[in-house]
């Protein structure tokens, strides 16, 4: 089975079984939302326990959650420095929006010109705020490409193959 991390349990907080998350998902509200369940891989773990949210919050730079009926910290320590996943079967496209992509669905497309000259692969997806900005390496040689419409001109995910337009300076 593929998973897909969506959090990563860095601590415990207080006694009633809350757990410190850094999120690595852009669906927040929807992997962390009440009645959610997700999978979480204690810290070297291979196997899953399935959890449900119980109850999730903001605080600071971190979201704390409950999972259901482990309302104690003795119950939650064990997944500290864990981490929380989805399957692949709980992805859904429709969360997209038009021309946006998951990371894992970039990842290893080759990059090409419209010209069609093999330029690298993508090995790396930097948020930068404004957009994404992707790592092509080509041998021991590293371009940064921004995903912007002016460059980035056609994906196809399927045959992991990405063309874009060269602009003066770029490479």
């Amino acid at each position: 089975m593929q998973w897909f991390n969506v959090g990563r349990i860095v601590n415990t907080h207080g006694i009633r079984g809350e757990l410190r998350i850094i999120s690595t998902t852009d669906f927040e509200e929807e992997r962390f939302a009440i009645g959610t369940k997700l999978a979480a891989f204690k810290k070297d773990d291979k196997k899953p326990t399935w959890v449900t949210i119980g109850s999730a919050r903001r605080h600071k730079n971190f979201i704390l959650v409950t999972f259901e009926g482990m309302e104690n910290i003795n119950l939650v320590e064990p997944f500290k420095e864990g981490m929380l996943k989805v399957s692949a079967d709980q992805l859904q496209d429709d969360e997209l929006g038009e021309n946006e992509y998951y990371h894992f669905e970039i990842k290893d497309c080759e990059v090409f010109s419209e010209e069609g000259e093999l330029i690298g692969v993508v090995t790396d997806i930097l948020a930068t705020g404004a957009n994404d900005v992707w790592e092509i390496t080509a041998g021991k040689k590293k371009h940064y490409i921004p995903y912007i419409e002016d460059v980035v001109k056609d994906i196809n995910v399927d045959e992991k193959k990405i063309t874009i337009h060269v602009m003066e300076g770029l490479l």
